[in-house]
């Protein structure tokens, strides 16, 4: 699954380490997310959908 995370974060000038501290979550998994190597929960997506006022259709998208 694609995403745009790192150009969100870049936008808002957020370490991978802010974004996991404002979603509970470890640096790893964010990285993990980035890099397309881990689909977050569907609460999570929900999370990180609300903490950049975008839906998950316009962070996430199909790899193909």
């Amino acid at each position: 699954m694609r995403n745009i995370l790192p150009d969100l974060r870049r936008e808002r000038g957020w370490s991978q380490q802010r974004l996991a501290d404002k979603l509970g979550v470890s640096r790893q998994t964010i990285i993990s997310i980035e890099r397309g190597r881990f689909d977050p929960s569907l609460p999570l997506a929900f999370q990180l959908a609300h903490v950049f006022e975008r839906t998950i259709e316009e962070i996430f998208s199909d790899a193909e």
